[in-house]
């Protein structure tokens, strides 16, 4: 998105009334806004497809970001999200190693776009509903596995435990980096550590 940038005058109102309260604003346009206490606070504007230069619209990267909309179920959205991530390794599967590493490269940097506009769009740091987190996760888990009925069932479980325990360092990705790096980042730490434990169990306990 095009912007003015941070100038002299967000600067000094930054240092004037303080970091903004919510990050679901364009750093580029950042407003003076009186509460009911009469207080002064630095926001910022909200963020909107209709700004210039939006590469995506709202409606597209939030069925993007909710996993074709499997992160608005009521009951446990990232389980959801990652079963959508199955069928789409299954496709991913029978490309050569290669092409198949370039693939889920390239997907997990599609999921690190779409989750940094999701957050604006939502108006929540990591919102539940974003779960293409998770999508992209479960590939690494399932990178270079042979596409068996149990190899997916142990796959999805493996991925799940590690996403929900955050092993080092994928909690201290999702506390400490920014945007939509930090909402993606630990999930492709619990698909690897998920891919590592299912090898050792194919391939030295012949699963």
């Amino acid at each position: 998105m095009k912007g003015r940038g941070m100038g002299f005058r967000t600067f000094y109102e930054i240092i004037k009334y303080g970091m903004p309260e919510c990050n679901r604003y364009s750093v580029a346009d950042p407003q003076v806004v009186i509460d009911r206490a009469g207080g002064k606070r630095l926001v910022y504007r909200r963020y909107s497809e209709r700004d210039e230069g939006h590469p995506l619209n709202e409606k597209f990267i939030k069925f993007l970001a909710t996993g074709f909309g499997s992160g608005l179920a009521s009951l446990a959205p990232g389980t959801a999200g990652t079963l959508v991530g199955i069928p789409l390794y299954w496709v991913f599967s029978f490309q050569p190693w290669p092409l198949w590493l370039i693939t889920v490269l390239a997907f997990s940097f599609l999921a690190w776009h779409v989750s940094d506009q999701a957050e604006k769009l939502f108006g929540r740091k990591d919102a539940p509903c974003i779960v293409i987190d998770e999508i992209a996760g479960l590939q690494w888990t399932l990178f270079l596995i042979e596409p068996t009925v149990l190899h997916v069932a142990l796959g999805f479980a493996l991925f799940r435990l590690f996403d929900i325990t955050k092993p080092c360092p994928a909690r201290l990705f999702q506390d400490r980096l920014p945007g939509g790096l930090g909402v993606v980042a630990d999930d492709l730490v619990a698909g690897v550590y998920g891919n590592i434990v299912l090898q050792i169990l194919i391939h030295w306990w012949g699963v």
